[in-house]
Parts: C-alpha cells; structure tokens; sequence
C-alpha cells in the first residue's frame, strides 16, 4: 500500500502538525489569570505540570484540548482519506506537532494526551484500552510518567495481540517510541525514587525536573 500523492493528505499533514502545535496549556493558564506553564513547576506545557503548577481547572483544560487535537487530526483522516497508511501519518502529525511545536520553537510536551487522542481516533477500542491502563496505573502507582510509560509500553503488545497489519504495528511502535523517548529523564527519577507523584506538591521536589 502506497502513500496517497495529493494535495489533500499533504493539505492534512500541515493541518495536522500546526493543529498539534498549539499550545493548549499556555493558552489555558493565560485565559485563566493564570501563570505560563513554561515558567513554573517543570516548565512543561502538557497536562501533568498544568494541573500541578495551576490546578485543575487549568489542567483539565490543557488534557481535553491536547487530546482532542490528536482525536480531531486522526478522525478527520479516517473520514477524508483511503489509504490507510494515509491515516496513519496524519495521525502521528499532531502528535510531532506537540512534541516539536513551531510556535514554541519547537521545544513542547510529552505527547500523552495527544498520543492518546491520535491513537484513538483511528482505533478507538485501542485508545480506550490505553485511556483505562493509564487511569489505572496512576490510581495505583499514584506517577503520572510511569501511568504514561507502561501505556505505552503497552501498545505495540495490544496491538500484535489483535492481529493487526503490518501499518498499524509500525505506527504503534513509532507513537510508543516518541513517547518513550520524551520521558527519558522521568525513567531515571522513577528509578531513582524521586518523581514526584500526583497531587504531591512540587515544593517538595527541586523544579527542575520534566514531566
């Protein structure tokens, strides 16, 4: 199966990326009253230090608009496109859009949200599965990261259990590894025992960590 060659999935590429590139936690916290996320707590844009930095209205916010520009990008494929590898980089665009966002020069979040969002709008049994691993791990393990990391982790595994093709297996291993690679510095303080978990206040934790 080939790449479409038109202008319409390269219209949706672009869309996709700009779309992905939006700040929803910046813009969030500034129509609040509230602090830029890039300048306190972890100086991270996403969800996890929006909600810890500028509380949960801000947070709540930031988790809906990142993933529903990854649901938005990936369902607008699935409606417009035949090619299924089509839809699957315009799915992964908004998740590089927030990863590398062109109006932030390109220094963005982790991509959870989005990546979730992206993932279920082109399998949305597959996206719920890894909304409910996430949901679950943190209520457990009460880390934010390591809910994020074992979902992830999870989903090439979920994704060869189900039998699906060659595209799909390849797009889950890449969504996995983007998001795997973001947080290489919350691995190393998981295992050194010093992320800090949810609700915890970050006072107790030097701020210059990432999440």
């Amino acid at each position: 199966m080939n790449l479409p060659n038109d202008g319409l999935f390269i219209l949706l590429i672009v869309g996709g990326y700009l779309l992905g590139s939006i700040p929803f936690g910046v813009l969030a916290s500034k129509a609040l009253g509230l602090p830029d996320p890039r300048t306190v707590g972890s100086k991270n844009i996403g969800f996890t230090n929006v909600l810890r930095s500028s509380g949960k209205k801000a947070g709540i916010l930031t988790l809906l608009g990142d993933m529903g520009k990854g649901l938005l990008a990936g369902w607008t494929a699935t409606q417009t496109l035949e090619s299924e590898i089509g839809v699957l980089c315009v799915a992964i665009s908004p998740i590089l859009g927030h990863l590398y966002p062109i109006f932030l020069g390109f220094r963005g979040g982790k991509g959870v949200a989005t990546a979730l969002g992206a993932v279920g709008a082109v399998a949305p049994l597959l996206g719920i599965s890894l909304i409910g691993i996430w949901l679950f791990v943190a209520a457990v393990w009460r880390y934010s990261s390591g809910a994020a990391l074992i979902a992830f982790l999870a989903l090439p595994i979920l994704t060869l259990l189900t039998g699906s093709n060659l595209a799909f297996m390849t797009f889950s291993f890449s969504v996995s590894t983007l998001i795997i690679l973001k947080h290489k510095a919350n691995i190393v303080r998981l295992r050194a025992g010093t992320e800090p978990k949810i609700g915890q206040s970050e006072s107790l934790h030097n701020t210059s960590y990432q999440t």
